[in-house]
């Protein structure tokens, strides 16, 4: 999986956001500056990979370009494929949304081989695999200090996080 992120959002553990509030700097081998605040814009998109499932507890697993490559999960060679490739898809998908009044917040990209060849899988740019936040209100809501209204599922992440629940053990009803 590869993430694209051009902002700094996020409640679950794989999010920048929940690292940065933590006081991590160096997130997915990346260094972030200190004084940024929930849900600012990036300079640029970043790529934060993970591998579904690949953690020690069911979740995704933080990787960054230089484990990738040196685990041989992928090759140098296919990995900079995927990262020309999830780039090219992200800005596309961004100036789409904001033709229609929204902002790409973050988007997951996965991939898989088919006799060799990568393969673009799973859904892409839908609310399940990608945040996406009303233009119009964005800026008024990140002076205030307020979420941005969205349509994606972060509503349900931070429901969950205001009840405890970060994605182990039992869920609340």
């Amino acid at each position: 999986e590869m993430v694209v992120r051009g902002y700094i959002s996020g409640v679950t553990k794989t999010s920048i956001w929940y690292s940065y509030e933590k006081g991590e700097r160096y997130i997915y081998g990346i260094k972030f500056p200190d004084g940024l605040r929930k849900n600012q814009q990036l300079p640029h998109p970043i790529i934060t990979p993970t591998t579904h499932g690949g953690g020690k507890d069911g979740h995704d697993e933080r990787l960054t370009r230089e484990e990738i490559i040196k685990r041989k999960i992928v090759n140098a060679k296919l990995y900079r494929q995927m990262e020309e490739a999830v780039l090219k898809l992200f800005e596309f998908g961004s100036k789409w949304c904001l033709k229609h009044g929204l902002i790409l917040v973050d988007t997951k990209y996965e991939f898989g081989l088919d006799n060799g060849k990568l393969m673009l899988m799973d859904e892409i740019h839908t609310p399940d695999s990608s945040r996406f936040w009303i233009a119009k209100t964005y800026s008024g809501r990140f002076i205030k200090g307020l979420e941005p209204e969205n349509f994606d599922k972060e509503f349900l992440r931070l429901w969950y996080v205001k009840h405890g629940y970060s994605g182990d053990g039992q869920p609340p009803p």
